[in-house]
């Protein structure tokens, strides 16, 4: 299965135009994703103005619904990552510019709004970049918990070893039901690296059973396609997370990222899901 992680939420617009902004430029590069082989579009909103992440309802529900009107099968993975966010000032530690915290309730009421078949839900309190990123354990139990009642399947986002502990946990409180669907994210700064030792050490701590993903940010994308595969797992890729076909040539569009991973996939001796099939392989309901 392939994942295309469209547009994210980092600085990324004025480095590469393909990156999609409004909503109607996520949904159709969502849509494009999915003719190209992804089965699953995980989806931050911007504000269309500005290019900033935006949690804004609207412009979730705009592009639901535009991904929604093709009938399509795409499997719509809605982000709960913004709202995380810390920047302390170096004297007083109060926010600084930068800081996004938002109270747990705010960061899943468009997933509680819009029902997607899943959402991100990030098991990481960490140093991001130049900030921090926090997702305290009560946070994440109250997510977890709302999350499951809106019958939301969770993607368990996780960046370090613990972070697998952490969701264990969520599990054995029965928070999150077993064995879990995974997405190992590799090469954030400062968090695990994109190679195979920590993706095969990362693979070592999850449940068995269950399912997972993986990806490599930058230049690490294409090597971890290949390497999560040969371990048994499944794939990200996308302009949230990588903006260039190779060194110096910026990737056109999302389409093209996942073309060259369905070339991986297969120059390997693996077939790439269909979003029916994997919607049969996660146990999610029919598509609306």
């Amino acid at each position: 299965m392939i994942t295309c992680a469209v547009t994210g939420s980092f600085d990324t617009v004025s480095k590469n135009p393909a990156v999609p902004v409004s909503p109607i430029e996520i949904a159709q590069s969502a849509l494009d994703a999915t003719k190209a082989g992804a089965s699953i579009v995980h989806i931050h909103v911007r504000d269309p103005d500005t290019g900033d992440p935006s949690m804004d309802l609207g412009l979730y529900r705009e592009v639901v619904e535009r991904i929604h009107e093709q009938r399509t099968d795409t499997i719509i993975n809605l982000t709960t990552g913004p709202g995380g966010r810390f920047v302390p000032g170096l004297k007083d530690a109060s926010p600084q510019a930068g800081t996004t915290l938002l109270p747990p309730a705010d960061r899943i009421a468009h997933v509680q709004e819009l029902n997607p078949d899943i959402c991100s839900l990030d098991v990481a309190t960490m140093n991001f970049g130049e900030a921090a990123f926090l997702n305290v354990p009560d946070h994440l139990r109250f997510m977890a918990k709302h999350i499951r009642e809106a019958g939301v399947v969770p993607e368990l986002e996780v960046f370090e070893p613990g972070h697998i502990r952490l969701a264990r946990k969520l599990m054995d409180e029965e928070l999150v039901d077993e064995p879990g669907l995974f997405q190992i994210c590799l090469g954030i700064d400062w968090s695990q690296p994109a190679t195979p030792e920590a993706m095969l050490y990362m693979r070592s701590l999850l449940p068995k059973q269950c399912t997972w993903f993986a990806f490599g940010t930058g230049p690490t994308q294409f090597p971890m396609v290949a390497q999560a595969v040969l371990l048994g797992g499944n794939v990200r890729v996308g302009l949230e997370d990588n903006l260039y076909m190779s060194r110096g040539v910026l990737a056109p569009s999302n389409a093209a990222l996942v073309e060259q991973a369905v070339k991986i996939i297969e120059s390997l001796g693996y077939t790439v899901a269909t979003p029916t099939e994997a919607r049969k392989l996660l146990g999610l309901r029919q598509a609306l």
